[in-house]
């Protein structure tokens, strides 16, 4: 009983000894990561995803080329690790209470000037990705999925409670970065810049003048 019972104790201090090492070894690997993550992410901001090399991004990490690849194969499996990396340090914000508003016109104004003050702040690396999709095919993809859908959903949200014809597209151009990229240079700050697009939106044209704009204009011909 003595003998039996001290090799199942023995086995059970190799069987704990094995789940520490793992459990040491899965947390070493994610911090290894992370850290790629966080090195291509600032590599992006500063010089682009096009001139951004593996090389480079393993001499700001610390690691081998190679340990770069055995994270992240490629363009496609790096970015959203970049993504959630730089958001995490850059979170979008809490739009929920906005959206969450009962009339549709102070809801799209407060939502646009939330997110105008986060434009602000994540200029920078907006102006890179935004810029470089056309001529990098993996990041288009990815702003496809990740930016473009969010901002899509976005529009379809607060275009609700509006009944003018061209009220969501010209919600979907107000929620663009560009947009309030040019706002701005024309020397608006956000709150006016959301209060302005909002006006914009709320005095769409109604469908049956634009309509009838379109009948008169042949009529003219």
């Amino acid at each position: 009983m003595a003998i039996g019972g001290t090799v199942t104790s023995l086995n059970a201090m190799s069987t704990e000894r094995r789940r520490y090492e793992l459990r040491a070894r899965a947390e070493s690997q994610q911090a290894t990561r992370e850290r790629i993550a966080a090195a291509a992410s600032s590599l992006h901001e500063e010089v682009g995803v096009a001139k951004t090399t593996v090389a480079d991004i393993a001499r700001r990490a610390g690691v081998q080329r190679v340990t770069v690849y055995n994270h992240f194969p490629d363009l496609e499996a790096l970015l959203p690790a970049c993504t959630a990396h730089w958001l995490a340090e850059h979170p979008l914000p809490d739009l929920e209470p906005a959206f969450a508003l009962a009339g549709p016109t102070e809801r799209l104004r407060t939502t646009l000037a939330a997110l105008y003050s986060w434009y602000r702040e994540a200029a920078p690396m907006q102006r890179r990705m935004l810029g470089e999709r056309a001529t990098v095919p993996e990041l288009d993809a990815w702003m496809a999925q990740a930016n473009d859908a969010l901002l899509a959903a976005f529009a379809e949200r607060l275009s609700a409670g509006f009944t003018r014809a061209q009220t969501r597209t010209l919600i979907a151009l107000a929620l663009d970065f560009w947009t309030w990229q040019r706002l701005d240079r024309e020397g608006l700050d956000d709150d006016a810049a959301a209060a302005l697009m909002t006006h914009a939106a709320a005095c769409a044209p109604t469908r049956s003048r634009a309509r009838t704009s379109t009948r008169a204009r042949r009529a003219r011909r």
